[in-house]
């Protein structure tokens, strides 16, 4: 039985939103791309800038018997500020956008679920900005970018961001994370 699924999530750089979803079981794939925007085959160069309409995304493939897409979406909000729009930290702009691009209605209903728990129970301290849009065309990234994290761990912004963003995922979801 293939319980391979796909879930797409933009929540900042895509170099610190990579390992954070590669590290854990039942996920077998993350690529680095681009989705949501108006550009055919968009380049990092052309998305920088914000006029292309894309947000830097990740496309998870993974194993639904193995890791439910509720899971991932509670890590996708933990390892992110969804509260800011258009902005993780020191990176601004609308190709940074907290988003996810919904494969079916299960997953538009999933979202909408998690955001309703999440400000009910205030856990960011403030409302989700969180964007929920039906999925696109999934440009993947360079192949500079792939595994950006993983070839260029010495990078400071990797050590300044993607690291302790894969750290807290690791403490906080231990029980996640592949052997």
């Amino acid at each position: 039985m293939n319980n391979e699924q796909i879930a797409i999530f933009a929540g900042g750089c895509f170099w610190c939103t990579e390992p954070v979803f590669s590290q854990l079981r039942g996920v077998s794939s993350v690529v680095s791309g681009y989705i949501g925007g108006h550009t055919i085959n968009p380049t990092y160069k052309s998305i920088c800038n914000g006029d292309t309409g894309h947000a830097e995304a990740v496309k998870i493939t993974f194993d639904a018997s193995q890791i439910s897409f509720e899971t991932l979406l509670e890590v996708f909000f933990v390892s992110h500020d969804p509260t800011t729009l258009n902005r993780q930290g020191n990176d601004i702009g609308t190709q940074y956008r907290s988003a996810v691009f919904c494969q079916n209605q299960a997953q538009v209903a999933a979202v909408k679920k998690i955001i309703a728990d999440f400000n009910e129970a205030n856990v960011f301290g403030a409302q989700i900005v969180t964007q929920i849009n039906h999925a696109e065309v999934f440009y993947p990234a360079e192949d500079y970018h792939q595994d950006y994290f993983d070839k260029n761990p010495a990078n400071p912004y990797c050590l300044a961001v993607a690291a302790p963003k894969s750290a807290k995922i690791r403490a906080k979801f231990a029980q996640l994370i592949k052997n």
